[in-house]
């Protein structure tokens, strides 16, 4: 007999905190694909997939959210709490007078094997920071460089974990973040604080940082950078791109800032000697990032990641162009962005599928090969 995947078990916990109405909604089919629930007072049931979103016709009640309440006891100052022994997340939505509207409840996987792609980036020990969109798998990524630098790797390893959303609620951390130990963040604004604190008193080699939101943590990472601490961590952006344009955290990726150069020459109408001072601003990267490497999450089925070196991709988007030669990573691809347009295979393969291939494409001026032909049928050489 086959032994249940424990991530089914933990969606058997997570549908005792789900009321009768909704529990039904969700078959065993929908559980595998399910990344949200959203139930809001009033208007009918959410049902959120990675690529769709299924509006049921069950509307929700108040006895419907006074039964998660019961279920979950009491929501922290942020309004999110996590149901224990598992990776899901219910977060809460209340009126001006903080009663109960609405609730989202996320549910949380365990990928193993997600963070294969980049075992080379943790063997040279670079620190990786990671950027995507909401829902595109950061904290799942943490989650399993957590497993493969203390399991694998034999490093000593620390979560700092704001929302408990990669280690899981409880005082047990999740099975998924292998040995590394873990610290708890009351509030996002004792982040950097922990943070200082996880390399004075416990000695780490690498810490998985839940997100740096501020311009505090900004700082206390870099200053972990200098100490020769690996770090592996998520920013507030959605690209590299947007990143660079962030005052507060440009200091990731070695901080920003404008110059402006003057060019003095005489003016073409005016007294003699009087000059008109014309003045040309640029920004420019002013020291080295303290993280290496970017690491982008795609929105692909393939859950492909671009990887760019953080110095040389940040210094080629001040200047206008796009970072050069990145390397694009799946569980089965690991090419360069010039190797990917000059391989048949791989051009028809993501061409049709994948957006952020076609948007790519379309700036290219190489031209591409053919599709492959096949042998001439009865040819055997």
């Amino acid at each position: 007999m086959s032994t249940p995947h424990p991530a089914a078990g933990e969606l058997d916990i997570l549908m005792t905190y789900l009321p009768d109405g909704v529990r039904r909604l969700i078959g065993p089919p929908l559980r595998e694909r399910l990344t949200e629930v959203v139930l809001d007072l009033g208007r009918p049931v959410q049902l959120r997939l990675p690529s769709d979103i299924l509006v049921q016709s069950y509307v929700v009640g108040v006895e419907d959210l006074e039964y998660v309440v019961q279920r979950v006891g009491a929501f922290r100052a942020d309004n999110r709490v996590g149901v224990e022994g598992t990776l899901h997340r219910i977060s809460a939505i209340r009126n001006r007078y903080q009663d109960l509207v609405g609730v989202t409840i996320r549910i949380g996987r365990h990928l193993p094997g997600a963070a294969e792609p980049l075992r080379p980036w943790l063997l040279r020990q670079e620190n990786l920071l990671i950027l995507g969109p909401p829902g595109s798998g950061k904290t799942t990524l943490q989650r399993d460089v957590a497993r493969v630098a203390s399991v694998d790797l034999r490093r000593r390893v620390i979560v700092v974990d704001t929302s408990n959303e990669i280690g899981g609620d409880g005082n047990i951390p999740h099975p998924a973040i292998g040995s590394a130990r873990r610290i708890q963040v009351p509030t996002r604004a004792d982040q950097y604080r922990l943070l200082l604190e996880a390399v004075q008193n416990h000695s780490p080699e690498l810490i998985v940082i839940d997100e740096i939101s501020t311009q505090e943590d900004a700082a206390a990472v870099a200053s972990i950078a200098e100490r020769g601490v690996q770090l592996v961590a998520t920013a507030h952006g959605r690209t590299l791109r947007s990143l660079v344009k962030n005052a507060e955290l440009s200091l990731l990726v070695g901080g920003v800032h404008p110059v402006f150069f003057g060019a003095p020459r005489p003016e073409i109408e005016g007294s003699e000697g009087a000059r008109d001072l014309r003045r040309t601003r640029i920004r420019e990267r002013v020291a080295d990032p303290p993280f290496q490497s970017v690491v982008e999450l795609m929105t692909d089925a393939d859950r492909t990641l671009r990887v760019s070196d953080t110095s040389s991709a940040v210094d080629a988007l001040l200047d206008g162009h796009d970072p050069p030669s990145p390397v694009f990573l799946t569980a089965s691809l690991s090419r360069t962005l010039d190797e990917i347009f000059t391989d048949p295979a791989i051009v028809h393969r993501y061409g049709d599928r994948v957006d952020w291939y076609g948007e790519l494409l379309e700036k290219r001026t190489l031209s591409l090969p053919g599709p492959p032909r096949a042998d001439p049928r009865g040819d055997s050489r």
